[in-house]
This record gives structure tokens, sequence and C-alpha cells, in this order.
């Protein structure tokens, strides 16, 4: 579910003016994001969402349709070491990934790889 709201494109326009404009930002080795208004806005038009539990986030574009979440299926999951912290990632298409951070070891049963069957999608902790 949608935690946070989608910025305005007044706010993107707003925030796009202040940001690239830092000069700090030409020293910056991201060339990318502020070459456009397109590439920036791609970054930056995105909302905070969480699985119905709250464990998992991500930061899904505000581009993609209404109800186009409710669709996917899990493409594949996968664990990996942040510090003391374990972090769990869904993949999902469209590039969306959830993740949830947790000071539990855990580890994939399986490949990790779940793109036939959703189901396949497990781990374990402990």
């Amino acid at each position: 579910m949608q935690v946070a709201t989608c910025p305005s494109e007044e706010e993107l326009k707003y925030t796009f003016n202040g940001f690239c404009s830092d000069d700090k930002r030409l020293y910056a080795k991201d060339y990318d994001t502020c070459a456009s208004y397109a590439n920036y806005r791609k970054l930056k038009n995105v909302a905070l969402w969480e699985s119905k539990d709250g464990l998992f986030q991500a930061y899904i574009s505000c581009d993609l349709p209404a109800g186009a979440l409710k669709n996917l299926k899990p493409a594949a999951i996968a664990v990996s070491k942040q510090g003391k912290l374990t972090r769990l990632a869904c993949s999902y298409p469209e590039g969306i990934l959830f993740t949830h951070r947790t000071k539990a070891q855990c580890k994939v049963q399986g490949d990790g790889n779940c793109t036939a069957d959703p189901a396949a999608c497990k781990v374990s902790c402990d």
C-alpha cells in the first residue's frame, strides 16, 4: 500500500531547479540526473510503498498505472549483508524492489528465482 504521496509536477520542477542548479552538483560523479528534467523526474517521481505487514518497503514510480502493482508477481528473492543487518530483497517486474532489513540471519530457500512459481520466493530466518 502507498504510504507517501507522489510529488506534484510543481514540486518536481521546484526541486529540480534547486537540486540541479546547486554548484556542488557540477563536481559530483552523477552526471545523468541533472542532464535533463526528464532524467530528474524519472528518478524523483516516486512514492514510498509498504507491504501490508509494514515489513517491506519500496520506492515506486508514480508513473506506474494505478492498479498495476496488484498484478505483478515476484520474480526473485535475495539475501545480502549490510554491516550487522541482513537485507532481504524481493524483485518484481518494472524494476520494483521491496526490501526488509533485520538483525536475524536469513538464507534463501532454493535458487531465489520464482518467476515460474511466485510461491517459491521463500527465505528462512533464525
